[in-house]
């Protein structure tokens, strides 16, 4: 039993080293053809390295040749293009030597023929400086001989000779100065007349004419009777309530307000209207229907600013200049009202601004403001001329230097420093020029044509003057005698350019002098 498990036992490690031997001779096998296998593949890839290798020699080999002739090709050309530049060089190098020493050879003439004309010259400065010498002697000799004949010594003629041509002088320049006139108003004068014509076409403005008194309507006299009050309390208190002088006479239904105010008088008609209209008329309530009135004017002063303003396109303007502007509703100059007067004037200067390539928009601004110093504040202010107060406001509330000085400027009591000043000023005198804007007295305007004609009258040899077309031409009859041709231009001249740094007048004046000679006979 013990022997059969010992020859089972050995019989299975026998088996096992057995398969285990031929297990290894079966590895061992399948090792060496995996070997063969490799050095198989090996060879393969060693044959196909080595002919991709020869492949890619042959490539490198061929890509080099092609860059070699690629690069001998351009290094040839820029050889050759620097040798045809050299080449251009050396030519312009012989011209500029050939042209140099051309130029050289004539230089070297020249300066033969300078030098050769020089010494001519030398030798003519000394025959002119003997010949200089001899005429000194002969001229003193003469002057000597022209003062034993004349008996005048030399200083004595030239004084004479100086006189004449004076005298000559004098004539000539007047003579220019008319002959340039003329010319300038050929050309300027057309020019300037079609400009001003063209703006005052385009602008179409109302006539209004205000004065000193203004007339209330009432239905009946017995309302004059409540107006009047007990004894005239009434009317005493409307009198010391608004300033106005009011006048009840035999004029039926109607009440005459008489102030140079026109705020004050506007005041005093509206507070009549509401009192007449409430019915209750006593001094307590005339002192508070005044003073709602004011509160009303002044509210309606600055509305009609703002819309004057805006009508005119004009922006940022100071709240005291609108309240300005509204203010001169209530003002008149010469009978024409103050604020369609500035309207027109501001119209006027933003066409004529547009015409001449300036800024319209400041032209319009000066020119609505230009106569706001005709309504001061204070009577201190009363005192100062209405241009320089005008200005001195638009320069206390910010305006542009050109507009402060157009306002200034525009009756010539400071220098016009912008071309905007004299705009202004020709607008207010069209403005104010044109027929039926302006009334005037009768007696200055009767003073204003004695004045011209007494300006005429200044000068000598003026016989007569007359001062005719409302004042916008003055005819002067000068005595021939005394006044020729050339005295009358230059005297004409003179009188125009006293008449205006004498007087006052809107538009222009013009002088005609008349000169004439006359030959009576008598046939017996």
């Amino acid at each position: 039993m013990d022997n059969s498990i010992i020859y089972a036992v050995g019989g299975v490690i026998l088996g096992l080293i057995i398969g285990f031997i031929i297990t290894k001779r079966v590895e061992k096998n399948n090792a060496s053809k995996l070997i063969k296998e490799a050095k198989k593949n090996a060879d393969l890839l060693l044959k196909e390295a080595r002919s991709e290798g020869e492949r890619l020699k042959k490539d490198k080999i061929l890509q080099a040749k092609e860059k070699f002739i690629e690069l001998k090709s351009e290094h040839e050309k820029v050889i050759l293009s620097r040798d045809k530049k050299m080449a251009e060089a050396e030519k312009r190098t012989r011209d500029k030597e050939s042209q140099i020493s051309n130029e050289l050879s004539k230089g070297k003439k020249l300066n033969e023929n300078l030098e050769r004309k020089t010494k001519d010259y030398n030798h003519r400065l000394d025959v002119l400086e003997k010949k200089q010498e001899e005429l000194d002697k002969l001229h003193k000799n003469q002057v000597q001989q022209l003062e034993v004949i004349s008996s005048l010594s030399a200083e004595e003629a030239k004084e004479q000779l100086v006189e004449s041509l004076k005298g000559e002088a004098k004539n000539d320049a007047m003579a220019y100065i008319q002959s340039s006139l003329e010319e300038a108003k050929l050309t300027a004068e057309q020019e300037a007349k079609k400009v001003i014509i063209n703006t005052i076409q385009r602008i179409g403005t109302e006539e209004a004419v205000d004065n000193c008194v203004s007339v209330f309507n009432i239905e009946s006299d017995d309302v004059k009777g409540r107006i009047i009050g007990r004894e005239g309390r009434n009317i005493r208190a409307i009198e010391a309530a608004t300033g106005v002088e009011i006048i009840v006479d035999d004029t039926p239904e109607a009440i005459i307000l008489s102030c140079f105010d026109s705020v004050r008088r506007e005041i005093a008609r509206l507070s009549l209207h509401k009192l007449v209209t409430d019915g209750r008329i006593h001094p307590a309530r005339i002192e508070e229907i005044v003073k709602k009135t004011q509160k009303q004017i002044e509210q309606e002063i600055i509305e009609v600013g703002k819309r004057t303003v805006i009508d005119l396109g004009i922006h940022n303007l100071n709240p005291e200049l609108i309240k300005m502007v509204g203010r001169m509703k209530y003002r008149s100059s010469y009978g024409q009202n103050l604020l369609q007067h500035s309207r027109e004037v501001a119209k006027l200067c933003g066409v004529m601004a547009a015409e001449l390539g300036l800024n319209p928009k400041l032209a319009k601004r000066a020119g609505l403001l230009h106569d706001i110093g005709k309504v001061p504040d204070a009577e201190a202010d009363m005192e100062t001329p209405h241009a320089i107060l005008g200005m001195q406001w638009a320069e206390k509330f910010g305006e542009k230097a050109d507009v402060c000085n157009a306002i200034g400027a525009h009756h010539d009591e400071i220098e016009m420093k912008s071309l905007l000043a004299p705009i202004i000023q020709v607008c207010d005198a069209i403005s104010g020029a044109r027929p039926g804007a302006r009334r005037q007295v009768l007696d200055s305007y009767i003073q204003r044509l004695k004045d011209l004609e007494d300006i005429a009258f200044g000068f000598t040899g003026v016989k007569k003057a007359y001062a005719i077309q409302a004042g916008r031409e003055l005819r002067v009859i000068v005595e021939s005698e005394k006044v020729d041709d050339q005295k009358a231009a230059d005297l004409s001249f003179s009188i125009s350019q006293k008449v205006q740094t004498d007087m006052t007048y809107p538009g222009q004046v013009k002088v005609t002098v008349i000169r004439e000679t006359r030959a009576v006979n008598i046939a017996k």
